[in-house]
């Protein structure tokens, strides 16, 4: 089942030139229009019916789940957000975040352990390498992993990979997101 925020878009922007639209978009009805409407808002997910719940990052993690992209380190979370990765976590049932999401963990959830991959900057390949110093000083720690790997807190039932945070192809995302949900899955059977 997906769910998303019931909340006007942060700022719209045009994917093909990368610059602001000067239009407003609701993230319930985008996020219906790229599910293909079966979604609700995650003001009404109740945790206790799943058994798991999985994050993906991109802008929507750093700007509408959370203002990361504008706060940094002193980011905030959408309350609802907030309230079911809490109840998620209070339960023992796994959480997967990919691309930028773990940022929202390491703000929710002390001493967690995420990746965003690499965290040397500077380099072309992992452009957003120094999200990793956000999240040491949220209270997370940082693990480094490839692209196509995921890193397992199992002590928080956390699941992570990097996805989007490198300038990889695609197939080997793709890897990394496939097997953020198969351990997800694999830990709601212990």
């Amino acid at each position: 089942k997906s769910s998303g925020i019931n909340a006007e878009y942060g700022h719209v922007v045009d994917h093909t030139s990368g610059s602001e639209m000067d239009e407003s978009r609701n993230v319930l009805r985008e996020s219906a229009r790229i599910a293909r409407g079966k979604i609700s808002a995650l003001a009404t997910l109740q945790p206790h019916q799943f058994d798991a719940i999985i994050v993906p990052g991109g802008f929507g993690a750093a700007k509408n789940l959370s203002d990361f992209a504008t706060a940094g380190a002193d980011m905030t979370v959408d309350g609802d957000l907030s309230a079911h990765i809490n109840a998620f976590h209070a339960s023992g049932k796994p959480i997967g975040m990919c691309c930028i999401a773990p940022v929202i963990a390491a703000k929710l959830i002390p001493f967690v352990e995420v990746t965003v991959g690499s965290d040397v900057e500077g380099t072309a390949k992992w452009p957003y390498a120094g999200t990793a110093g956000a999240i040491t000083a949220m209270g997370g720690k940082h693990v480094v992993t490839d692209v196509s790997q995921v890193h397992v807190d199992v002590d928080n039932k956390m699941v992570t990979t990097a996805a989007f945070m490198c300038e990889a192809a695609l197939h080997e995302i793709y890897d990394g997101v496939g097997e953020m949900v198969k351990e997800v899955i694999r830990l709601t059977h212990k």
